[in-house]
């Protein structure tokens, strides 16, 4: 732009200096002054055009408009969700959402297990348990970005925990009080709400949404707020006002960003029924053990009460007679004795 202003303010001195010459110059020099008008008209119209031609191009750049910014499927159901207070927590309770790692799906294996599976690499598993109790296995943590090598046990199962990316506390504050017993159980078990992450992480999280935390990796915040917002619309909940300004700022970050794979081609204005089916009915509770002769039977069983094992007093006694170990979801067994580790087994060999 400055050679061309450069360029014209040269080309009006010309004009300039050629005018005087025809103004001042003598009578008898009349074809010379032809001459010089001529060249004057000349250089005005080279001077006109350029100046035109500058701008309308100065007027196409400040006409011209800017590029529309990519919006995902995130981002669009995010707009969907209904937008409200958070309700008293009152009435919540764990129970409201059915036990802990219910077998929903039916093929054999408890949630929590399932999810082992799904989440953790190299995996191993516990012998006669039909590929169920995962026991070991490798985690790629989407909350810090660590590697977490997972171990079953007392003292080490915790090292890895099931989070519900959607807390059941903040669900319940937020419309699912309404929904009904088993749609709450499916909810606490849908694999699309639940994923393998480092335990501290997760006790860390406690039942905050976005607004309160976010993943201390900042490249999967995307993903999770994404996987919040798909939870969300499945079931129908909403979402505060400062949690969907955070879960907005998150997606900013993302442009186009999707929902998870396994959702995305739901369509989230159908009601439950249409997006999740109902459960098949339950399946039969597994056989308790044979009989044992009451002569047979040990001595602490005459002091068991109610909902505990009326053959064994222990899980050593239990396991020393062939059985265990039991599955949460799986074995009505399981209920019998106290699950320490919250890895739903008990009577674990």
């Amino acid at each position: 732009m400055v050679k061309v202003r450069r360029w014209l303010t040269a080309s009006a001195a010309v004009m300039t200096m050629a005018l005087t010459a025809v103004a001042c110059g003598p009578a008898e020099e009349t074809t010379s002054g032809q001459e010089a008008v001529s060249d004057t008209t000349s250089v005005t119209a080279e001077v006109e055009t350029h100046t035109s031609t500058v701008s309308s191009t100065e007027g196409d750049a400040v006409e011209e408009a800017p590029a529309e910014e990519e919006v995902g499927e995130a981002a669009e159901t995010l707009e969907t969700l209904a937008v409200k207070g958070r309700a008293p927590r009152t009435g919540y309770d764990r129970d409201q959402f059915g036990p802990a790692w219910a077998d929903v799906d039916h093929n054999g294996c408890d949630t929590r297990n399932d999810i082992l599976e799904r989440d953790l690499s190299d995996v191993t598993h516990r012998p006669g348990t039909q590929d169920c109790i995962v026991t070991s296995g490798v985690l790629q943590d989407p909350f810090t970005g660590a590697e977490i090598q997972f171990v079953r046990g007392q003292d080490t199962s915790s090292a890895v925990q099931i989070d519900h990316v959607v807390a059941l506390s903040d669900a319940w504050q937020k419309g699912a009080q309404q929904l009904d017993e088993e749609t709450r159980r499916q909810f606490s078990n849908d694999p699309l709400n639940l994923l393998a992450v480092d335990g501290p992480s997760n006790s860390q999280k406690g039942d905050g949404d976005a607004a309160t935390w976010l993943p201390p990796n900042r490249a999967f915040r995307c993903d999770y707020v994404a996987r919040q917002i798909a939870v969300k619309a499945r079931y129908a909940l909403w979402v505060t006002p400062a949690e969907k300004d955070a879960m907005h700022d998150v997606l900013g970050t993302c442009p186009g960003h999707p929902l998870p794979d396994e959702v995305s081609a739901l369509n989230y204005t159908e009601p439950w029924p249409d997006v999740i089916p109902p459960l098949e009915e339950e399946p039969a509770p597994a056989a308790p053990p044979a009989e044992i002769p009451a002569e047979e039977a040990p001595a602490e069983v005459a002091s068991l009460g109610g909902g505990t094992d009326p053959h064994f007093g222990t899980c050593r006694e239990a396991i020393a007679a062939g059985y265990g170990p039991y599955t949460q979801g799986i074995h009505e067994e399981y209920g019998w004795y106290r699950d320490g580790d919250g890895d739903g087994v008990t009577c674990e060999r």
